[in-house]
């Protein structure tokens, strides 16, 4: 079996709770025996855009080595990687493949004073490496539509799932055959449903 590196990094006010589909992600491929991060990012409440750059620049540092290198990005952390991006942070070449999953939209975050830092930058760049997005189509973090928002300007492919809302565990996302199916091949569709809880 190949293994890979994976590097799993959670949204505002995730504490990376057991139920979560992340939390299940990172147990099940580490069982498959893949080298898996997933860090607890520092004040996940109220957030630092520069600590979490920082952090993301260690945290792929980290990720550097022989296996292809895989990231999963949700919400906050999905636009904390385009930040990245817009500034040109050299360690995002150390990874070969990311799903950005369920990135709020910058009116959403400019409404909470603790992460209004965090609002996507211009989308003017291209993204390092192979990209995917996916989303609800009635997420209530990104009334706009994360094809047309995020995808569309950045030139990228995307999922949109009916009904899925922001994938988070209030959408019922605890295990997620489909993400693991990507993670591990690299071209499932991530177009499953979470198996119940």
């Amino acid at each position: 079996m190949t293994t890979r590196a994976y590097l799993i990094l959670h949204g505002w006010q995730n504490h990376r709770p057991p139920e979560h589909w992340q939390h299940w992600l990172a147990g099940r491929l580490t069982a498959l025996g893949h080298r898996v991060g997933y860090p607890q990012l520092p004040d996940a409440d109220d957030p630092d855009l520069d600590v979490w750059l920082a952090e993301l620049a260690r945290h792929l540092e980290e990720l550097n080595g022989p296996e292809e290198r895989v990231v999963v990005a949700h919400s906050l952390s999905a636009v904390l990687w385009l930040h990245a991006a817009a500034r040109g942070m050299e360690q995002q070449r150390y990874a070969d493949r990311v799903l950005l999953v369920s990135p709020p939209s910058g009116p959403v975050l400019a409404r909470y004073p603790e992460v209004a830092a965090f609002a996507p930058p211009a989308l003017d760049f291209t993204l390092p490496g192979k990209t995917r997005l996916v989303a609800g189509d009635d997420d209530p973090y990104c009334p706009g539509g994360a094809d047309t928002v995020f995808a569309e300007p950045l030139g990228i492919p995307a999922d949109i799932l009916p009904g899925a809302a922001h994938l988070d565990l209030d959408a019922g996302y605890g295990p997620w055959p489909a993400v693991l199916d990507w993670c591990v091949s690299g071209t499932a569709p991530l177009t499953g449903r979470p198996a119940p809880r």
